[in-house]
Formats: structure tokens, sequence, C-alpha cells
């Protein structure tokens, strides 16, 4: 098993584990102050080295605020991009992600800020990226992963994977899912600048664009947890600009 992480060890193929890197996980966040310190206080538990980028797009409801006093806390692996609100989702993600790869940052996780994603699975995907370019988090490789979710909801969810896989031709049971592993090489061979979509087609257009690229990427399962404090972010635009943007995908640069 991985042993280590923020100074994560890679696998050398012989059971040895070597070559420390540094590995960092990027959350975008709007109005999150409830969850935050939950957050960061689980993520720390489950990998007590793994630096943090949290990126906010100036909540009003103070999460930057939140964040700045639990720096102090962790000083050093916790880490604060704040910018203006606006611009969507997708771009907040591309953000960080630029200020991750700045910093020189070999493995490059994502996840949602409301606790839906538990860090307990971040080992596992430490684990896995030594073998991969770009790891996904699935609900559904193993049946059907969700908890708390209504009927309407898990079928919104799983026809749009399966929408997404017919389009795509893209072989992987979770298209539309946010808890992901990246390599630094792997991000680096996309275009942030070029990524076009704002909302939850981000998820698709990313995984795309490595699939695209000839990256090496694989699935681990996890479980999805339903927010319990604070309020979803999705919208009927979301679920508009996700359906026929697909479609756009084969044709993308």
């Amino acid at each position: 098993m991985a042993r280590a992480y923020g100074e994560v060890s890679g696998y050398a193929g012989s059971g040895r584990w070597e070559n420390a890197v540094k590995a960092i996980v990027v959350i975008p966040t709007c109005n999150e102050v409830q969850n935050i310190p939950n957050l960061v206080a689980a993520i720390k538990r489950a990998v007590p080295d793994l630096h943090v980028l949290i990126v906010d797009a100036s909540s009003p409801d103070g999460t930057g605020n939140a964040v700045r006093e639990l720096m102090a806390k962790y000083p050093g692996t916790l880490l604060l991009l704040s910018r203006p609100a606006g611009g969507g989702f997708a771009r907040a993600y591309c953000d960080g992600f630029k200020e991750a790869l700045r910093r020189d940052y070999d493995v490059i996780l994502q996840m949602d800020a409301d606790l839906s994603h538990d860090p307990a699975f971040l080992p596992r995907f430490l684990e896995e990226i030594t073998r991969r370019d770009l790891v996904l988090g699935s609900r559904y490789l193993r049946g059907v992963s969700v908890v708390n979710w209504d009927f309407r909801r898990l079928m919104l969810s799983k026809v749009a994977s399966l929408y997404a896989r017919a389009v795509t031709r893209m072989p992987f049971t979770d298209l539309t899912g946010g808890f992901k592993c990246w390599r630094s090489e792997a991000l680096k061979k996309i275009d942030l600048d070029r990524v076009f979509s704002s909302g939850y087609l981000f998820q698709i257009e990313m995984t795309w664009r490595a699939f695209r690229n000839g990256s090496r990427i694989g699935e681990i399962p996890i479980i999805f947890y339903e927010r319990e404090v604070g309020h979803s972010k999705m919208s009927s635009k979301i679920i508009v600009e996700a359906t026929w943007g697909v479609l756009t995908l084969p044709f993308r640069s």
C-alpha cells in the first residue's frame, strides 16, 4: 500500500516506494464556510502531509476568512487562492490547477468542498496515480455507491454518464464525477485557457481532453455522500450546458 503523501512516495514497480513527489488537492469554494473546517481536518487525518489549495470565489459568507484562520493551524500546507466572483466552477478549477503547476506540484487532486467526497479515499488515489496519468473516482464502478440521493438525482447522474460515454466513446463508468487525481504531466498537456465549459460539463471535458491526448486513465470506486450543509450549485442552466456541450466535444481542439 502507499505510505505517504504531501511528500508522496512513487511506486517503483517492484514493491518498493521511492522518489518522493509533491502532492496537493485543489478545492474550489463558494459559500462553504460551514464545511471548510471539517473538510480540511478530515483531509489532514487521512493524509497528514498533503497540501491543500482552496480556490475561493470571494464568498460573501466569509469562506476566505475561515481559510485564513485555518492557515495558522496548518502553516505551509494550507493555501488560499482568492479570485473574483463569477467565471464559473470550471474557471476556478483551471485557476487552481495553474497555481499548483506554477508551484511545481507533481500530483494534483481535485475534490468538492461540501464533504460529498470522503477524504478517506485520498490514499487510494495516491496509490493508483503511481500507475496512471489520471485517476477517476467512480460512483458506479461497483454498482451504485451514492448515499442520500433521491431517485431523480440518481437517474440524472447515471443517464448523463451514459450519454457522455455514447458521444465521446470514453469507456469509463462515471464521467460526471469531480473526485480525481492527476499527474502534473497530464495536466500540462491540456491548454487550460482553451477549456470552454463553465459548469459540471468541465468534468467530462477535462477527462475527454486527457483521453484524447493518450493519457493513461483508470478508475477507483468511491462512495458519494449528498451534502448535509449548504446548498447544491446544480441548476437547469448547468444541465443544458452539459447536454449540448458534450455533443460538441468531438469537434473541439
